[in-house]
């Protein structure tokens, strides 16, 4: 009676072959999925599979570039005044990004666009200029305030060439 005693304390040891036989598939399942995407045998783009030589990647028509002309901004010096009072200056120099036909109407509007540049450069705060981030801002705010000047469609874009606080 003793001896069934224990048998019946001591748990029965469950075999680990399952768990080896899992961790041993999982990592051959694994790393022949890895093989078979990163070979390309499965969900490879149709470019993988056709080869493609230099020639006739040359004989590919090139999509023309859009037709814009580059409108130059005379540079500004804009006097700003900050918190303390001090006097600081900002030299700001940009080009418009305009269609080409509408070059001309916005080279005759550019003393219109200095004015609104002027402006608008003067009412920003010194504190929002020296912000890292402000660039961004202010390039969407301006080119905003250029095509209501211009007119829809006659400016694309500002492209600040120097944006200097000193």
């Amino acid at each position: 009676m003793a001896e069934e005693e224990q048998l019946e304390e001591e748990p029965k040891k469950k075999s680990k072959l399952p768990l080896i036989l899992g961790v041993v598939l999982m990592l051959v399942l694994g790393g022949g999925g890895f093989f078979a995407v990163y070979s390309g045998m499965l969900f490879a783009p149709a470019e993988v599979h056709e080869e493609t030589d230099l020639a006739t990647m040359a004989e590919e028509p090139v999509a023309p570039l859009p037709s814009v002309a580059f409108v130059s901004v005379e540079p500004l010096i804009v006097n700003l005044i900050d918190t303390t009072g001090r006097g600081r200056h900002l030299r700001f120099q940009a080009q418009l990004e305009v269609p080409m036909q509408y070059e001309q109407e916005v080279i005759t509007l550019l003393p219109r666009v200095v004015d609104v540049l002027n402006g608008y450069l003067r009412a920003v705060d010194v504190a929002e200029l020296e912000n890292p981030s402000a660039l961004v801002r202010l390039r969407a705010q301006i080119l905003r305030r250029l095509q209501i000047v211009a007119g829809e469609g006659r400016v694309k874009d500002v492209l600040i060439m120097e944006f200097v606080i000193n």
